[in-house]
């Protein structure tokens, strides 16, 4: 008797060009990523399903994304919120920003009382300001995360 295992998939709606033509696609919000819930005892199961790789986990062993994060991304997609994929970005991560005024410069991303900043340098005058920045705003520069 196969057993059923809860899966969900979050997408979102972007739009592709090709030489002949443009369609609305709706891909994977997580490329790679596939959510499940299931016992701890059918992961076997799971893993032997063809184009499984493997559980998100530490040392060997699958640990679950908190309930509250699925259940935020079950609520979007229910009511049709507009969703995009953004890099992943932490606090010291260089970035460039992409939009407005200062479009183009490169800083340090931070954190204050809940809002982003990026921490630009006036190399020249051995001086620095802070703008706070909504984080869409911003890309990474590379990996490197500056300590």
């Amino acid at each position: 008797m196969a057993k059923r295992v809860e899966t969900f998939l979050p997408v979102y709606t972007t739009v592709h060009r090709w030489k002949d033509r443009t369609a609305k696609l709706q891909v994977p919000l997580f490329p790679s990523y596939l959510f499940a819930h299931l016992p701890l005892r059918d992961r076997l199961q799971v893993l032997q399903v063809p184009g499984v790789v493997n559980f998100v986990g530490t040392g060997g062993r699958p640990v679950p994304l908190p309930d509250h994060e699925i259940e935020a991304l079950r609520k979007a997609a229910e009511i049709n919120l507009v969703v995009r994929p953004h890099p992943y970005l932490k606090v010291g991560t260089k970035v460039r920003i992409k939009t407005g005024p200062f479009e183009g410069l490169q800083g340090i991303l931070s954190r204050r009382k809940g809002s982003f900043r990026v921490v630009l340098s006036l190399e020249l005058i051995a001086s620095a300001f802070v703008l706070e920045i909504d984080v869409s705003e911003v890309e990474p520069v590379n990996n490197r995360r500056i300590v």
